[in-house]
């Protein structure tokens, strides 16, 4: 486990980091459902919200950016206000070294402090690291949607964890 691990709200500079760091999830992995690389324009858009209570922090360590995580409304519905869907992705060398727990610390101790109660994920089904990264961080699984995906010529199921926070 890496100790020297601090999150920085996410620089327009570290952008080209980040759309590196994510294009490698959409173009070999099932982790997101993009199928095709964003732009670095459409990777702005999905990083820098504009709604402050939901953020995205680069996770760095040993001064090199390992990763960000954040949180992004959940539905566009006053109901849900103190819901947020939380994602994080690492490089593919920082995962297994504890990284994923230390974010997901971080940004739920950040979301009670913006008055979000229940925090969700939503995950390939296939994607055991993930399911196994917010099952042990005290996530549990709420929601099974079989078959919503398609990629890769797999058709892939799609589960939601959640955690009460607040």
């Amino acid at each position: 486990m890496d100790n020297d691990i601090f999150f920085e709200e996410l620089k327009e500079e570290y952008l080209d980091k980040i759309l590196q760091i994510y294009t490698h999830y959409v173009l070999n992995t099932t982790a997101t459902f993009h199928t095709q690389a964003p732009t670095r324009d459409q990777m702005r858009q999905i990083v820098f919200l504009n709604n402050k209570r939901y953020k995205t922090f680069a996770i760095l360590a040993n001064k090199q950016i390992n990763g960000y995580v954040l949180t992004t409304q959940y539905k566009n519905r006053e109901a849900y206000d103190t819901t947020a869907e939380v994602s994080i992705y690492l490089q593919p060398e920082a995962v297994g070294r504890g990284i994923g727990s230390q974010a997901l610390a971080f940004i739920e101790d950040y979301a009670k402090k913006q008055d979000i109660h229940v925090l969700l994920a939503v995950i390939c089904g296939q994607n055991e690291a993930s399911i196994k990264l917010f099952s042990k961080n005290g996530y549990f699984k709420c929601a099974h949607y079989k078959e919503v995906g398609k990629k890769f010529g797999q058709i892939l199921d799609s589960v939601s964890y959640q955690k009460i926070i607040g």
